[in-house]
């Protein structure tokens, strides 16, 4: 397959394309697609040679000096671009397929690979690739398992948890009944026990919650199964009513540690999820 650059100056049939199958971060408006494809951020498809016209995944990057940690300055159209002088950090915010039949297909390490190959010849100085990515089963997992997470709390973490929803000892009515006001979770500060406690329950999910021997969530699957590592967990870094509907908000960066990807997929065969300390430090004792 060739990977190739789709630009805002690429033939209009292609870029609607990009329109058309955008399934992460639904294009708005031909501004919104033209912030994505300006000059800080770059976008590669994966065409072969049946569908020359047509790409069959395509990747959207954006080129930044941080690990980015939330969505919507990334969709932002009216911020200013990035610096690219200063970028050091390429986020893959966006990876969407095109052919149906492809869906849960990981394309092997071949496109993450080539797409990092093709960005270190153009930006030297880019030191750290990750992602920036949606958990699209996090509420439906919550749901059937809210009860028994609770149960893992200490008292001490229960109380304070109770006391913050105003229900001791809270049940998971009440933590579901304040998950449903995006407010709220908007307002919560990095101490607040239901902050916390929705953090640890997306690394657990992310991390522990299986589906026989493979993670359960889609996109940790392709992302851990092409050698990437469960990095941060972000709260309510997705705002959208998608982002609210999939996760409350929440996203992950998975990190590509280049050096050790090799690693990270042994012990993904070894029934091991890759994750960070960070990350680990979140998962519920058993």
């Amino acid at each position: 397959m060739e990977l190739r650059t789709i630009s805002w100056d690429s033939p209009a049939s292609l870029i609607e394309k990009l329109i058309k199958y955008e399934a992460v971060h639904d294009i708005r408006s031909w501004a919104d697609l033209k912030n994505r494809l300006d000059s800080d951020r770059r976008c590669y498809g994966f065409f072969h040679p049946s569908l020359p016209n047509e790409p069959l995944i395509f990747v959207e990057v954006a080129l930044l000096d941080e690990m980015a940690d939330n969505i919507m300055p990334l969709l932002d159209e009216t911020a200013a671009n990035a610096d690219l002088h200063k970028a050091s950090v390429a986020i893959f915010y966006s990876i969407s397929t095109t052919q149906t039949g492809l869906r849960g297909v990981s394309f092997g390490d071949s496109l993450i690979k080539r797409v990092v190959e093709t960005l270190r010849s153009e930006f030297p100085k880019l030191k750290t690739f990750a992602t920036l990515s949606p958990i699209p089963g996090l509420r439906t997992w919550l749901a059937k398992n809210l009860e028994s997470l609770l149960e893992k709390l200490s008292d001490k973490e229960l109380s304070q948890l109770g006391r913050a929803l105003s229900f001791e000892p809270p049940s998971s009515i009440h933590v579901l009944a304040a998950l449903e006001q995006p407010d709220l979770l908007a307002s919560l500060s990095a101490k607040s026990p239901l902050r916390e406690f929705l953090t640890r329950c997306a690394a657990q999910y992310l991390g522990r919650a299986k589906e026989g021997d493979m993670v359960m969530d889609p996109v940790a699957r392709f992302h851990l199964g092409n050698g990437a590592r469960i990095e941060r967990i972000n709260f309510y870094a997705d705002p959208s009513a998608k982002g609210l509907r999939q996760a409350y908000g929440m996203m992950v960066n998975y990190l590509y540690d280049l050096k050790r990807i090799d690693k990270h997929r042994k012990q993904l065969e070894s029934g091991e999820v890759p994750a960070s300390s960070q990350v680990e430090d979140l998962y519920f004792g058993t």
